[in-house]
């Protein structure tokens, strides 16, 4: 089994990258595939989904978003497919939120989810995640929903939340900081 790959991004597909371990190349199925760039080195950490006649790999840029991608594959009728798509539609955070609060209206807005699913997931893995509370910070988190609610995708509002995190701002200067690194 495949837990953990290093190397470089050879190829983006659309659900996709493809990356070079010391000239071998790993086709790793991954949430937002557009957020790397050829040539950039990553470490992934890595689910191996093996079939009767198919062996798939499952990239993750967090170990955090990995172990949420298991616990939502044990859920019945949650498959590989259906669990990477909820990661790739939703930041995994609000994910968490979303199931302990029981909100599965906000679950079935998810695509691929309806409310059998919603409802099983919630069922499933209410309070079963253990998220840091002192590691979130809310002045972030609000400014990241503020960037987003001026019409910056989700992909590139990821793209500079690592810069945005090292610094210690309130709300407003977050939104700034943020519209200045997205405007370069």
């Amino acid at each position: 089994m495949i837990g953990y790959l290093k190397g470089n991004v050879i190829l983006i597909n659309k659900d996709s990258i493809i990356v070079d371990v010391r000239d071998v190349g790993y086709h790793v199925i991954t949430c937002l595939p557009y957020d790397y760039k050829i040539g950039e080195a990553v470490e992934l950490y890595v689910y191996t989904h093996v079939k009767e006649d198919l062996l798939l790999l499952y990239g993750f840029k967090e170990l955090a978003q990995k172990e949420i991608f298991l616990k939502l594959i044990s859920v019945k009728g949650v498959g590989p497919k259906t669990a990477i798509g909820i990661l790739s539609s939703i930041d995994y955070l609000k994910l968490v939120e979303a199931i302990d609060n029981e909100d599965i209206s906000f679950l079935k807005k998810i695509p691929g989810i309806g409310l059998k699913s919603a409802s099983q997931i919630v069922l499933d893995l209410k309070g079963k995640f253990v998220v840091d509370k002192a590691n979130i910070n809310e002045e972030l988190n609000d400014a990241l929903d503020a960037l987003n609610a001026l019409g910056y995708k989700d992909s590139e509002i990821k793209k500079i939340e690592k810069e945005l995190s090292n610094h210690d701002l309130n709300t407003e200067e977050y939104i700034k900081m943020g519209l200045q690194l997205l405007l370069k």
